[in-house]
């Protein structure tokens, strides 16, 4: 049991205290340890705070709060020698919201765990077209492409990234990975929208994408649509 609860981190999160949040959370770790800290309380409170931006309980400030929260943890746990980072080899991961979506607490999170894991991860940040994720992937070279959604109506515009994947033959080469609240509602939405696949939590996100990667295609990619 965490001496920080949730609902306090919530709540530190909501009136802006960022150095407050952080030097609680450090603390907490020194007791429990990163990897029981973030999955058992970081990433609960983060759900909960996308659930209430798409529910329009949240302002673009306190947004930010959370993911800057995360990304501070997440470096401190880097720095202190005892998470297993990667060589740098796993390849590259396009990340960003789908076009009209701007959720983005779920992305940051995501982010930061594959970077955790050795993934070299280019963020495209929000309100991405489908031919830019496609474009970005065969530029850096990458393996998976990531797209975030929150809400339904958003997460629609991700088939259009599979179509665009499939128009230019990269469908061997490239997988398409989907994440947020919005999956985990409609865990059928993943073949709907001709995903390769997505994860419960952004924990087990670095999982997901090492099982994409096993067998890909080495097909060269096909040059961006101009």
């Amino acid at each position: 049991m965490f001496e920080y609860q949730e609902i306090e981190l919530l709540d530190d999160i909501l009136a802006g205290n960022l150095d407050g949040a952080v030097a609680k959370l450090r603390k907490e770790a020194e007791r429990s340890g990163y990897p029981e800290l973030i999955h058992g309380l970081v990433e609960p409170v983060l759900r909960r705070a996308g659930e209430m931006w798409g529910e329009s309980k949240i302002s673009l400030a306190q947004s930010y709060v959370a993911g800057k929260v995360t990304e501070l943890l997440l470096d401190e746990y880097l720095k202190s020698g005892s998470a297993p980072v990667g060589d740098g080899s796993r390849g590259v991961i396009i990340m960003g919201n789908i076009e009209d979506d701007f959720h983005v607490l779920g992305r940051r999170m995501v982010i930061a765990f594959l970077r955790l894991h050795g993934w070299q991860v280019v963020d495209l940040g929000n309100d991405v077209p489908a031919a830019d994720f496609v474009d970005a992937a065969v530029r850096h070279g990458a393996c998976i492409i990531g797209v975030s959604a929150m809400m339904l109506t958003t997460a629609l515009n991700i088939k259009a990234v599979r179509v665009e994947l499939d128009r230019r033959n990269l469908g061997d080469s490239i997988k398409l990975a989907v994440g947020g609240a919005i999956f985990r509602l409609r865990p059928d939405l993943v073949q709907e929208l001709g995903a390769d696949g997505t994860a419960d939590s952004a924990m087990e996100a670095p999982q997901l994408m090492e099982r994409l990667a096993e067998g890909l295609s080495k097909k060269p990619a096909a040059a961006p649509a101009g």
